[in-house]
């Protein structure tokens, strides 16, 4: 493959690899994989992109040392590992998957502490007493710099030895940080997180090597055409399209059905509604009025389009909704400049 081509990595098996393949199949970019024991594979939307299957703890790795231009991996894995010579860029920080928080979790057996700063009066008495908080996790460097922001400074971090959950019980730390997205494995382990002690919310995300992205036209111009595709997909995500029949005089007596109110006018669609002309050979006028509008909307604009006597309503989910500008690409641009 040309040095030129643009090289991806997403997450291979783990709770991210099929929402991620997912996502890139719903944007227009599906991957080619002949089998599952491959960890190259190709887009043929994209010919000029191959992806490879890598570990998502380790994307990160592999683009800051530039063997890939671009990955997939959790925002909190990013946030863990960055360097200070911000080589690697959050190309698109909120990809809409894979969402979980940091937290700060103790036994629940420890009813009196409940908030961070429970924790933080807890950490001044066990320094009386010549005892050290442990904390187990996998996420040092954030949880680290939270507790010192906090003014925690009377503990240490340890290192997880299997499922970390059990690490309390077991007696090799006192508590846990780790991530978490619905709460229900802190509970069944008899863990709770404590007020004020979420580190981070975390979704998945892309990122980008900034020297290689911007060396090459090429890769920077490939990498903004899936943005575009991204941005778009999810961006239509928030609307519905909507269409019916309507009987009126005029183009201009629709319009005014959908625009005469403020409260109208928030179900008229992004700019306004389209009308066009329906030719039948029914003794009457009719017109067809396209609305796309927020999602939560869906209900109140079919009531309106009844009120006013439309008919035939028929409603589907865009695939793509283009704004004027792709503003994730212009962003990438702005820090590329930086």
């Amino acid at each position: 493959m040309s040095a030129e081509h643009l090289r991806i990595a997403i997450p291979s098996k783990g709770a991210l690899e099929k929402p991620t393949l997912d996502l890139l199949a719903t944007v227009g970019l599906k991957v080619y994989r002949p089998n599952d024991r491959q960890y190259v594979a190709s887009i043929p939307a994209l010919p000029e992109v191959e992806i490879i299957f890598q570990r998502a703890a380790d994307i990160y790795t592999k683009v800051h040392e530039g063997s890939v231009d671009l990955g997939i991996t959790g925002y909190d894995v990013v946030c863990e590992e960055d360097k200070e010579d911000h080589q690697v860029l959050v190309v698109y920080p909120k990809l809409g998957y894979g969402k979980c928080s940091l937290v700060l979790a103790v036994p629940d057996s420890w009813v009196d502490i409940t908030s961070i700063e429970d924790l933080a009066e807890l950490t001044l008495l066990w320094k009386e007493q010549n005892r050290i908080l442990r904390i187990v996790t996998k996420y040092k460097k954030l949880t680290r710099n939270w507790l010192f922001n906090h003014r925690i400074v009377n503990f240490t971090l340890v290192d997880a030895k299997g499922a970390m959950e059990a690490a309390p019980s077991m007696g090799y730390a006192d508590m846990i940080a780790d991530v978490t997205s619905t709460g229900t494995t802190l509970r069944e382990n008899h863990l709770k997180p404590i007020v004020g002690g979420t580190m981070l919310h975390s979704q998945t995300c892309l990122i980008g090597n900034r020297q290689l992205l911007k060396a090459s036209p090429e890769k920077l111009k490939t990498t903004q055409t899936i943005l575009e595709l991204i941005e778009a997909s999810l961006e239509a995500k928030k609307y519905t399209s909507i269409t019916a029949n309507v009987r009126g005089t005029s183009l201009d007596e629709i319009g005014m059905k959908f625009t005469h109110s403020p409260e109208l006018r928030e179900l008229a669609g992004l700019r306004g509604p389209t009308i066009a002309k329906v030719y039948t050979a029914a003794p009457m006028d009719w017109y067809a009025v396209t609305v796309v509008i927020p999602e939560d909307k869906l209900l109140a604009a079919i009531a309106h389009l009844r009120a006013v006597g439309g008919t035939d309503i028929t409603a589907f989910s865009p695939s793509y909704v283009f704004q004027a500008t792709c503003k994730s690409s212009t962003a990438l641009i702005a820090m590329l400049e930086e």
